[in-house]
This record gives C-alpha cells, sequence and structure tokens, in this order.
C-alpha cells in the first residue's frame, strides 16, 4: 500500500480592463443557420423509425434456431478454474531395503472446469412463448486434466544417502500422486457448486445477448443442470 509544506506568495498586480464583450450577432447568426440541419437530422429519425415500425417483421424468428446459435459457436467453455496445493508423499528403498528415502512435495496445479457446449441440442431447449421464457438443461460440468506446475514445487527429502536414480523415482512418483490429488481435490462439492454457478452466468450471457439482439428483449432465462429440478 502506499502510505505536501505549503507555501505561499504574495504578489502585487495591476488590474487591466477588460476585453469588450463579444457581439452576440456572430451567435445568433449560427444558431440560426444550425437550425435546418437540426431539423434535416430529425426528419431523418422519424422517417427511419416510421420505416422500421411498417416494414419490420411480426415474426422474429425461431428464439430456440437463435440460441443453439450461441451454442454452436464453441464446442468446449471453460467456466471456470480453481488453484490447488497438493502434498503428497512418496518412500524409495534400495539394497534390500538397506538404504530408504523419503520425499515430501508441495506442487502447485491448476485446474479448469469446462462446459461441452456442443453437447447442447435442441432437445435441451424449451421457449414458452406464453412468458418469453426459455429453459435451458446443461450437461455435467467436467473436471479438466491438472496442470502442475514443477517449477514452484517444493519438496523435502529425507535419507541418509538418497542416490539421482531414487530422486528422480520420487520425484516422479510424487508428480503422480499430486495430479490424482488434485483430481481429487477439484471434486470437492464445495468447488463443483462454484464451477457449476459460474456455468449458468456464462451460459446466461452466451444467450440473454444473441436474444437481444435478435430483438426478443429481456427474456427470462432458467437454466439448470442434468439431475436437478426445474425451477418455477
Amino acid at each position: 500500500m502506499a502510505n505536501n509544506k505549503l507555501t505561499t506568495d504574495e504578489t502585487s498586480s495591476t488590474e487591466l480592463p477588460s476585453d469588450p464583450p463579444a457581439p452576440r450577432r456572430e451567435k445568433s447568426l449560427a444558431r440560426v443557420q444550425a437550425v435546418p440541419w437540426l431539423l434535416f437530422i430529425g426528419m431523418m429519425a422519424l422517417a427511419a423509425f416510421l420505416g422500421w415500425r411498417a416494414y419490420a417483421p411480426d415474426d422474429l424468428g425461431d428464439p430456440l434456431a437463435t440460441s443453439l446459435t450461441a451454442f454452436e459457436k464453441r464446442n468446449e467453455l471453460t467456466v471456470f478454474s480453481a488453484s490447488l496445493s497438493p502434498v503428497v508423499a512418496s518412500t524409495d528403498s534400495r539394497l534390500f531395503g538397506a538404504i530408504k528415502s523419503r520425499q515430501v512435495a508441495v506442487i502447485p496445479a491448476q485446474v479448469n472446469y469446462t462446459l461441452n457446449m456442443g453437447a447442447v441440442d435442441a432437445s435441451r431447449l424449451r421457449w414458452n412463448e406464453a412468458n418469453d421464457t426459455l429453459s435451458v438443461q446443461l450437461p455435467p460440468v467436467q473436471v479438466g486434466k491438472p496442470n502442475l506446475d514443477s517449477a514452484r514445487a517444493q519438496y523435502l527429502r529425507e535419507g541418509i544417502w538418497i542416490t539421482s536414480d531414487a530422486q528422480d523415482k520420487l520425484t516422479r512418483d510424487n508428480t503422480r500422486l499430486a495430479e490424482q490429488q488434485a483430481v481429487k481435490q477439484a471434486a470437492n462439492p464445495v468447488l463443483m457448486d462454484l464451477a457449476r454457478t459460474a456455468a449458468k452466468e456464462a451460459v446466461y450471457q452466451n444467450l440473454a445477448i444473441p436474444l437481444q439482439v435478435a430483438g426478443y428483449g429481456d427474456v427470462k432465462i432458467q437454466i439448470r443442470f442434468d439431475g436437478e429440478e426445474e425451477s418455477q
């Protein structure tokens, strides 16, 4: 967080006579010249509005087709990301157990949660024309493969003598364990709820804007996942 001796100088000045006021005739002339242009612009805007009212189609099209277009723009949508720090440990034994070593590792991991937008077809959409409501049923959120940041990993090794082969094996084992642990942590119900909430918000934005552009206005969008009860 970012955490002034003020001096004043007294100066004398001589008042000069102010300039005479600018003639108002030029301002009045400018206003008179601008009136025809303002009237012309106003008439053009009115004509455009009346033309749109006269020739705009009463049927805006199929809202389901408009919504499906929003889904078809991308097959996979990353809706959430979690930073995890799995703590794992592995052991190594050599020379019939005479030389033992152990390694504890903390390996930061990044896990993305994605939504398969390509799986959303017309069967997952329903339009209620009576109350302008679009109902959407989404497939489950998928947990991606953890991206381990080995450059920021921290290791604690124990053993009287740790050979290079033993150290490499301990690191490989801990990397595998860290990936498994990250997948388990990412499936935590709290993180999954956050991912589903983020997915609903992302899908809402992907649907609301195209529907507004198509002329449907502020429609109501109800989004749920497979297995969730539909809100009334």
